[in-house]
């Protein structure tokens, strides 16, 4: 497997609307493999195509040790209640900000076999979803942050 590069606030990737995968390939299957391993090494818990440079309606997330999300052409079909804290992101190094977003979320995809398949999930899965599917809409969690913390007030967290 490969490292991507992860692409950083800056470069207009980001800002970008993502096309749908329209056929699961070969390339398809590597580049989800290649996500992974890339989210993994930079001690991430989602990563969106833009931000290896591909603009692609594709997601991986691991918030779970072992337990890998991939979605390919996602869709949030059902949110409910609200929940408020920290997020940051692999391509705003250093960057945190708090962010309201839903409590409950649920995803429509489509997996690796060609399968639809619906993903549940609350709090930080939920929180995962709604970040990793802004980003292929061209949109950083900064755009919907209730504030962002100063450099003091992250490094007293850290």
């Amino acid at each position: 497997m490969a490292k991507l590069k992860i692409v950083k606030v800056g470069d207009d990737t980001l800002r970008k609307v993502c096309r749908p995968v329209d056929k699961i390939t070969p390339r398809v299957l590597t580049l989800l493999d290649d996500m992974v391993d890339t989210m993994r090494d930079a001690g991430g818990v989602g990563l969106a195509g833009p931000q290896v440079g591909i603009l692609r309606r594709i997601v991986v997330i691991e918030v779970e040790d072992g337990n890998v999300l991939e979605l390919i052409n996602p869709k949030i079909i059902a949110f409910a209640g609200e929940q408020e804290g920290m997020e940051g992101c692999l391509s705003l190094p250093g960057q945190w900000g708090i962010v309201k977003r839903p409590m409950h979320v649920t995803v429509r995809a489509t997996n690796r076999h060609g399968e639809t398949v619906d993903y549940s999930g609350s709090g930080l899965l939920a929180r995962c979803f709604c970040h990793e599917l802004d980003h292929l809409d061209g949109k950083l969690y900064p755009d919907v942050a209730e504030r962002m913390l100063t450099r003091e007030e992250i490094e007293e967290l850290e």
